[in-house]
This record gives structure tokens, C-alpha cells and sequence, in this order.
């Protein structure tokens, strides 16, 4: 399981560290995709696996769930974890979430997310103010 948020940099290489408790977690082989409010999600490989088949069982017939497939499958590319625990963020996936310098790694259950750090502060202080009112609408989902 994935938790935790950690402040990490991009080199000039393109390389990102995983922080070394989610890496134990992901293993040497992961998928980065486009992910949703404009970060990555990354993915242990066994993880994508179960994600993709659900993705490529969505009706073809609908535009919304060929449009969502299209975009998480297209956008995804295997990673390999590198000695030093590090992965090569792929320059569209860099331009998509408008990935800078600094970014934010955060742990979220099955998988990872990467944030741009101000797109993730604004992210974050937007959620909190209506974490009371998400909380009574997911209340009908069951949470």
C-alpha cells in the first residue's frame, strides 16, 4: 500500500527518485500514465495490469469510456527502477502534468501520483476547504 507525501526534484536528466517506502512497494518494473487533475499516476506493474484490463472491457460504443482508455492507455510507458531508485519521467508526460523542477510524490493506496509542486499545493488547499462537503457526497457511495 501506498501512503505518504514526500518533496522531491527532477534532475536534468529527467530522472525522479522514488522515496525508498514506496519504492519497497513498487518493485523494479512500474507504468507511468497521465493521470487525472493534471498529475502522473505510477503504477506497479501488477496494478496496471488489473487497471488496463478494466479499461480495455469499457463499451467501445460510449465516447466517454473510449475517450478515457485512449487517454490513460496511450499515455502510459514501463519504467524500470533504477539501482539508485530513480525513474525517467518521459518529456510529454512531463508537459501533460506540467511537471517542473520540484515535485510532489504522493502515495495513494494502489498507486503513486506526481505532482508539479504548486499545481499540487493548489490542488491541496482547494480539497481541504470542501473535505467536509466530499465527505457527505461520497456518504451516498457508502464511505
Amino acid at each position: 500500500m501506498f501512503i505518504g507525501e514526500y518533496s522531491y526534484t527532477i534532475d536534468e536528466k529527467k530522472r525522479l527518485a522514488i522515496p525508498p517506502r514506496l519504492r519497497n512497494v513498487l518493485g523494479k518494473k512500474a507504468v507511468i500514465t497521465r493521470g487525472l487533475d493534471q498529475c502522473l499516476f505510477l503504477y506497479p506493474a501488477k496494478e496496471w495490469t488489473i487497471l488496463a484490463k478494466k479499461l480495455s472491457q469499457l463499451p467501445l460504443s460510449q465516447a466517454d469510456a473510449r475517450g478515457f482508455a485512449r487517454i490513460m492507455l496511450t499515455g502510459a510507458m514501463e519504467v524500470n527502477i533504477d539501482n539508485l531508485g530513480r525513474i525517467l519521467v518521459p518529456d510529454y508526460l512531463k508537459v501533460y502534468a506540467f511537471l517542473t523542477k520540484k515535485v510532489v510524490i504522493a502515495g495513494v493506496y494502489n498507486r503513486i501520483e506526481i505532482w508539479d509542486e504548486i499545481k499540487w499545493k493548489e490542488y491541496k488547499e482547494k480539497t481541504e476547504k470542501e473535505v467536509g462537503d466530499i465527505a457527505e457526497r461520497l456518504k451516498e457511495l457508502g464511505v
